[in-house]
């Protein structure tokens, strides 16, 4: 059983005047640990990345870069063909943008997490995971790798030596090979459903399938989508659910000493 778990939460996905989802940034971002910011190509402009990075210092809660493919109109969630150095060169791009953005706040980047199907590309791509896990030895380091336990980015990470975090997906469903099922567009949840679904996972180490079967899992991370409707209701539920069975919700250099 978990006694202490990150919570992760997609920030910052907006354009111009334009909002994802239900814009609750600003309630989210107390009750999350580790913030996933847009970083310009499927979602997020410099201002939108100011603003959240500056949300983020304020409540305290670590930053990460959510690089996507170069997918507005698609917010990153369509596939695109590009040789692995070139999505590692966009990715790289936009690491260095949010980090820029984090040393004007006087903060520190804590991790790095792709986004949509860049994050799906990578999870069975050898080519790019390796691309991506070598380009971070030499920009960071010491940034986490946030990827699913069965993923190849994982493999490479752990291989190469990057600090890699893996992630549940609370308001995803999972196949048998332990992946999540891809989706561009998400229904409403029921908050108790979800919370019930990461309180099994937590105690018990198990999610059901799509198959309708029990699969073993572990984690480090909980991801809840700030884009999915009904975010705020099934975050707080998640965390009473949490609390209620002494599981505390904590940020990575506290889960490392833990």
């Amino acid at each position: 059983m978990k006694q202490l778990i990150d919570l992760n939460s997609d920030m910052g996905e907006g354009f111009g005047p334009w909002t994802i989802g239900d814009g609750v940034d600003t309630q989210l971002m107390p009750l999350i640990s580790s913030a996933n910011v847009a970083t310009g190509f499927h979602a997020g402009d410099p201002n939108t990345m100011r603003r959240t990075v500056e949300l983020a210092r304020q409540n305290r809660v670590g930053i990460g870069a959510h690089p996507g493919f170069r997918d507005l109109v698609g917010f990153g969630r369509r596939h695109i063909t590009a040789p692995a150095d070139e999505l590692v060169n966009d990715i790289v791009y936009q690491i260095g943008a949010l980090r820029e953005f984090a040393r004007l706040a006087e903060l520190d980047l804590q991790h790095v997490k792709p986004h949509g199907a860049l994050y799906m590309h990578a999870a069975r791509d050898e080519a790019l995971s390796r691309a991506l896990v070598a380009a971070l030895r030499v920009v960071g380091p010491e940034l986490h790798l946030f990827c699913m336990a069965s993923s190849v980015t994982y493999q490479v990470a752990r291989e190469l030596g990057q600090p890699v975090i893996r992630e549940f997906y609370a308001d995803r469903d999972y196949d048998l090979s332990g992946s999540i099922v891809f989706t561009r567009r998400v229904g409403a949840l029921d908050p108790a459903a979800v919370a019930a679904k990461v309180l099994r996972a937590c105690t018990d180490g198990l999610v059901r399938t799509v198959e309708g079967e029990d699969l073993a899992i572990d984690f480090d991370s909980v991801c809840i989508h700030s884009d999915t409707p009904g975010a705020l209701a099934i975050v707080k539920a998640t965390r009473a659910a949490l609390a209620a069975n002494h599981i505390r919700v904590a940020g990575l250099a506290e889960l490392a000493q833990g």
